[in-house]
């Protein structure tokens, strides 16, 4: 049985944490206010649906490059020096979304803010470093919480800011970025705890990576695995979700915000309130079976919404299996992960989850062009059907982590 901590100490964790989560959910509500306006900017000068998916794609092609490195970089050198140049990337990157009036600027916006963004497995390490294991995927749930009420409020303020002008949004986003580096710099302190003792000599940064591929079947790799392969199917939705709605509904950059805000507020409550509670009910391993059939289940049927009040009626399913799915397979990733290695192994997770959002933009604008409207949602719903079924294989429920 582990000691238990004293309540200072707990007080000063709770602080840390909910500093971080803070940080975390003004980071994402810059993000946020761009993202359902960036298809409709490309198209204002002259990108094809497919070229809007290269472009979302930039995004995570810079991200899966740097999350690793990042990684590396915090367990080197701690978390909160690579959390502050990540933030203040992030910063930079929405000035020049602001100011873009060509579509090789709005690449740019993206490639530097996807750079930015790498340091999220960074973040989840700091979590594994303040919070103890028994207790992480309900901390994990609270930060995914945070970029849940960000993606709920973004969307809205960016639709509202597109009153005063397109570079409104951007300008915006990018003093909230500027605001959250100099809160950071203030209230984060470092999580990483000096080692001690004889150092070990470290592998290349890539070398977990590469050993997800060459043994899948390992506990860690697996769950990454799982992680990447799930966040492909919802970035399938989310790639295309503004084209679909225009395409369907006729909703425009005015009043696409609700939708999101809507979507959001079901992941901040089921990430906040019912995650924890869940888990301590079925436990992590049956909380990421559930999260991974009930996001199949959604993607499949948005399809059939015939009306927005039928859509209203879907949508809550995604959030539901996100706020299930990811949290849960992040927490049980820091349980079978080398502490030395942790940021190195968060930082692996979203490189495999940029992966996916490379592709996904690109397979799905393709998709929706070519295909048909719905088929990017088909595809989803068929790829999310294999994570439950591996999660059913091979993830134990009485047992900490995957067996092989």
């Amino acid at each position: 049985m582990s000691a238990a901590v004293p309540p200072i100490a707990k007080t000063a964790q709770f602080r840390q944490l909910a500093v971080l989560i803070a940080v975390n959910c003004i980071d994402m509500l810059g993000f946020a206010i761009v993202l359902p306006l960036l298809p409709f900017y490309a198209l204002r000068l002259d990108a094809t649906p497919e070229m809007v998916g290269w472009l979302i794609a930039a995004f995570s092609i810079s991200q899966l490059v740097a999350a690793p490195l990042w990684g590396r970089v915090s367990d080197k050198y701690g978390r909160r020096p690579a959390l502050m140049v990540g933030l203040t990337a992030s910063a930079l990157a929405f000035l020049v979304f602001g100011l873009a009036d060509t579509l090789w600027l709005l690449f740019v916006s993206r490639i530097v803010q996807g750079a930015g963004g790498g340091t999220t497995g960074v973040a989840q390490a700091y979590v594994s470093d303040t919070v103890a294991p028994a207790d992480r995927a309900r901390a994990l749930g609270w930060l995914s919480a945070a970029t849940a009420a960000g993606v709920m409020i973004g969307p809205a303020i960016g639709s509202i800011a597109t009153r005063f002008g397109p570079a409104a949004p951007g300008f915006v986003a990018a003093g909230l970025c500027f605001l959250n580096v100099l809160a950071a710099w203030r209230w984060l302190p470092e999580s990483r705890r000096p080692r001690t003792g004889e150092q070990r000599k470290r592998k290349p940064v890539w070398h977990a990576a590469w050993m997800a591929f060459r043994h899948p079947s390992d506990a860690a790799a697996r769950l990454i695995w799982m992680y990447g392969t799930g966040m492909l199917a919802f970035s399938l939705l989310t790639s295309i979700l503004a084209l679909w709605l225009d395409a369907r509904f006729g909703v425009t950059e005015a009043n696409i915000g609700y939708f999101f805000v809507y979507s959001g507020l079901l992941s901040l409550v089921m990430r906040s309130l019912l995650l924890g509670p869940v888990v301590d009910r079925v436990g992590e391993a049956w909380a990421v079976r559930i999260g991974a059939l009930t996001l199949a289940a959604g993607l499949l049927v948005y399809p059939l919404a015939q009306s927005i009040w039928a859509l209203i009626i879907i949508i809550p399913l995604v959030p539901i299996g996100t706020a299930l799915l990811f949290p849960a397979a992040t927490s049980l990733l820091s349980k079978v992960s080398d502490p030395e290695e942790l940021g190195t192994m968060m930082g692996v997770a979203q490189t495999f989850a940029g992966v996916a959002r490379v592709i996904a933009p690109i397979a799905g604008t393709i998709a929706f062009q070519r295909l048909g409207v719905d088929t990017p949602f088909l595809l989803g719903g068929a790829t999310m059907l294999l994570v439950g079924w591996t999660a059913f294989r091979y993830l134990h429920p009485r047992e900490p982590v995957p067996v092989g």
